[in-house]
């Protein structure tokens, strides 16, 4: 079991995504970060750039959960929930 811990970011990302009706998806995709962040599907992608050494998935076609796994630690990091090109 892993322990989740949201950014300010991700937390100011959480009330648009309840705004817009997508809290439930996200909530669906934090459990099962919470059992296993490298669980295939959902399928994650590995990102590049400025992201580098962090992991996304798709909450929609727009928005993604950007996030970062400590192993040692068992800690997933959520640093956004919205869209990461912004």
């Amino acid at each position: 079991m892993y322990e989740v811990k949201l950014s300010k970011r991700a937390q100011k990302d959480l009330q648009k995504l309840k705004q817009s009706g997508l809290s439930k998806k996200a909530k669906s995709l934090v459990d099962i970060m919470k059992e296993n962040p490298w669980q295939n599907p959902p399928p994650y992608e590995k990102l590049v750039g400025d992201l580098n050494g962090f992991y996304s998935r798709r909450i929609n076609v727009q928005h993604r959960l950007v996030y970062k796994v400590f192993e040692e630690d068992k800690v997933v990091a959520i640093y956004s929930m919205w869209t990461h090109y912004e």
